[in-house]
């Protein structure tokens, strides 16, 4: 149930505590200061923090490192991949890969919240459930697109897709638009589309809003104000009745809901991405595309699908080839299509896994555990020049021996890709102005040196 004060603390948003004019300016330059690469860029995001070593920065020369699976070649000469990737082997003509990413935050939350906001989450304290999505964390990086340039046609700026990021009582940060307010919160599909009964029937806000509620909480409002007429007229009433007007409008959109409709692909095409939740998100993101939406979420998995502490080869062994050939046909087809080239593609966890392979307490089957301070990205599209591997890791893939990069680069370099200056100033929820992003653009990605 809606009460005033819940009606009247909606009205201390941050957003509205600003002036119009600074609003209209900052959105005037997110518009006009720079000029974007692409239309979409597509997060694959490795939930849980993928095993560079095991995919893309192989370490044969050290037995007790490589593990279980060999080297092979890439099309660039000299570099290889692991054999649980082929595909994506063959076509390193595409992407630039980065061997150099590190940061210093181990825990899951923390730094799943720093990739997808682009910026280091406020600290709360240090427990899991501190760290749990709230309202004072940074926004998502497609809730930043959309305060600062909303669509026209009132569809949000980014969707997450196949699913939300939850554990329990626990809901991953980074998944909404933070201190921005609901208004600029993504949208998340909560349906597999490799399921064989799958409609569109799951779209919702990451809190839990969907149709059903909406429209319950649009008749409680009407109510409302039909008992309290300075409820519909007060700052904090007009602003709710925009959000849910908006929530509506883009819950209820035709060409969003088409986007998602995977039913409407060819069975061939549905094929060639692999009959898999992997392979099928990746063929929705392609759609998103297609829909110029800007910020695409395309978990690979559930919350830590990739977190391998246990069993790590035999899991691996699942999930990498689902991987390589979902990530390999969206390349192909989006190359086929014309569309790469507005595309910018980042695949990569919240970190890496370590070197040494080892079981935790209590378990029999070994496996490799949190590592940030030294992990692989990939990149491609969207200007992106393929071909080249930058950064390179130690002996054992540990530590960067050169250049390292930060999440926070990695959304400096999202943000200009879409033609918004990272350096713009936000408001924080206390109206304190805040820049976007602390991160530099990855211009290595275009200019091809290390």
């Amino acid at each position: 149930m809606i009460r005033r004060r819940e009606l009247l603390q909606i009205g201390c948003s941050s957003f509205f505590g600003l002036s119009l004019s600074h609003v209209l300016q900052q959105r005037a330059r997110a518009a006009a200061d720079v000029e974007p690469r692409v239309k979409s860029v597509v997060f694959i995001f490795l939930t849980g923090g993928g095993s560079h070593i095991d995919m893309f920065d192989p370490k044969p020369e050290s037995p007790e490192i490589k593990g279980e699976f060999s080297p092979i070649a890439t099309t660039i000469p000299g570099v290889s991949f692991t054999d649980m990737m082929p595909g994506l082997a063959a076509r390193t003509g595409k992407l630039a890969v980065v061997r150099s990413m590190a940061h210093g935050d181990n825990r899951h939350l923390s730094g799943t919240h720093n990739l997808l906001t682009g910026a280091v989450q406020p600290f709360n304290g240090d427990s899991n459930q501190d760290k749990s999505l709230k309202r004072s964390d940074w926004p998502s990086i497609g809730s930043s697109v959309s305060y600062l340039r909303p669509r026209a046609d009132k569809l949000p700026s980014q969707v997450t897709l196949p699913n939300p990021l939850i554990e329990g009582v626990l809901v991953w940060p980074g998944q909404h638009a933070g201190f921005l307010g609901p208004k600029y919160d993504p949208f998340v599909l909560k349906d597999n589309p490799n399921s064989k009964d799958y409609k569109v029937t799951g779209l919702s806000l990451i809190d839990g809003l969907d149709v059903g509620r909406l429209k319950d909480r649009q008749q409680l409002l009407s109510s409302i104000e039909g008992t309290e007429s300075g409820v519909s007229t007060s700052p904090a009433g007009q602003k709710y009745a925009g959000e849910l007007e908006l929530a509506m409008s883009m819950l209820t959109s035709s060409k969003l809901k088409q986007a998602l409709d995977i039913n409407a692909e060819s069975a061939e095409t549905r094929d060639r991405y692999g009959r898999h939740e992997y392979g099928q998100s990746l063929l929705l993101a392609r759609r998103l595309v297609e829909l110029e939406m800007p910020v695409i979420q395309c978990n690979m998995g559930r919350v830590q699908s990739w977190d391998t502490h246990v069993d790590h080869f035999p899991r691996l062994k699942t999930m990498l080839p689902a991987l390589d050939t979902g990530m390999s046909a969206f390349l192909d087809d989006l190359s086929e299509r014309g569309l790469l080239d507005q595309t910018l593609v980042v695949c990569v966890g919240e970190f890496g896994r370590t070197p040494q392979i080892s079981p935790l307490a209590g378990q029999s089957v070994p496996g490799r555990h949190h590592w940030a301070m030294g992990y692989t990205a990939v990149f491609a599209g969207g200007g992106v020049r393929g071909g080249q591997v930058i950064g390179k890791s130690d002996a054992i893939g540990a530590y960067p021996m050169t250049t390292p990069y930060h999440p926070n680069d990695i959304g400096a370099t999202v943000f200009t890709s879409l033609g918004i200056d990272p350096h713009l100033m936000i408001p924080d929820r206390t109206n304190r102005p805040r820049h976007l992003n602390q991160g530099k653009v990855m211009d290595v990605l275009y200019t091809g040196a290390t």
